[in-house]
């Protein structure tokens, strides 16, 4: 049985065919998410999965990012950003689209030319044991369920639907051993009725989960469950890492977005990403309120 799903009008359910990309901005077949992953994400808050990029693929990536974070200069003027074109094609790689498409999409504003979510921002993680200023133990975020309506930080959930509204990608470009100094989580705290204990401020403390994978895989969070950075203790290689959020379309989080030259050089399927965040008529390649 589909989820009843009402829309605005007198509480009538939400109803009618949703379209949405068979492919993504590179014509790339979307990879839709397993039953196995969609109840990992749902029970955890945060999934990895391992090895999705090439070893020929996260070559130029990596080393787009140690020069954006140590070389700057040395790239051309319109590529010293973190939305760089070697970076554009994990914005909407099949994988994230997919991931998307099951918990953050809203297919009334979606079409085969245009996403039903929005890429909030992006920020690069080169860590290593030679950090001047190595990265805090920080906790925060949790219990999302019970945010207010309009907090990005929320997960909503019902038999056989789940919604996660400001939503993280991390793609690990190095290999990640446990102990490292991944981001930590405390599993299942997106649904916590309780404050978490004094016991949680520690990165000690047994509540707290982390993983290890290859290079090339990708972690996906909800900001509504608690996480953290810790320092990175591997003295043998830095932690090279992009982390990518998005939102739905209605809703903003932060003013970050791409120059508009970067963005007038992306396909149009891409440019939807970065559209205004309303939900009147907001589907692109369209006439304006085919989809209100």
């Amino acid at each position: 049985m589909e989820p009843s799903l009402f829309g605005k009008d007198m509480g009538r359910p939400l109803e009618g065919v949703q379209v949405l990309p068979r492919t993504n901005a590179d014509g790339l077949p979307i990879v839709p998410l397993t039953d196995e992953q969609k109840y990992i994400f749902d029970m955890r808050g945060w999934l990895m999965i391992p090895g999705v990029l090439s070893a020929a693929e996260i070559g130029p990536i990596r080393d787009f990012i140690y020069r954006l974070g140590r070389d700057r200069e040395s790239l051309p003027e319109q590529q010293q950003t973190i939305f760089g074109a070697p970076l554009q094609p994990l914005m909407d790689h099949p994988v994230v689209v997919g991931f998307m498409n099951e918990f953050l999409c809203t297919p009334y504003l979606a079409s085969e030319e245009c996403y039903g979510f929005r890429m909030e921002m992006s920020f690069p993680g080169l860590r290593s044991t030679d950090d001047e200023k190595p990265f805090e133990f920080h906790p925060h975020n949790g219990s999302g369920f019970f945010r207010m309506p309009g907090d990005g930080h929320m997960y909503h959930c019902q038999a056989g639907k789940a919604h996660s509204g400001l939503t993280r990608v991390v793609w690990e470009l190095n290999e990640i051993e446990e102990g490292d100094g991944g981001t930590l989580f405390i599993s299942g705290s997106h649904k916590a009725a309780f404050t978490a204990p004094e016991s949680a401020y520690s990165p000690e403390s047994p509540l707290w989960d982390t993983y290890s994978c290859p290079a090339g895989s990708v972690l996906f969070f909800t900001e509504a469950v608690s996480h953290s950075g810790v320092p990175w203790v591997n003295p043998d290689r830095d932690r090279v890492a992009l982390f990518n959020a998005y939102n739905d379309v209605n809703s903003r989080w932060s003013t970050s977005k791409p120059s508009q030259e970067l963005l007038d050089a992306m396909p149009p399927l891409r440019q939807s990403l970065f559209r205004e965040a309303y939900t009147k008529g907001n589907v692109t390649g369209q006439e304006r309120g085919a989809h209100y």
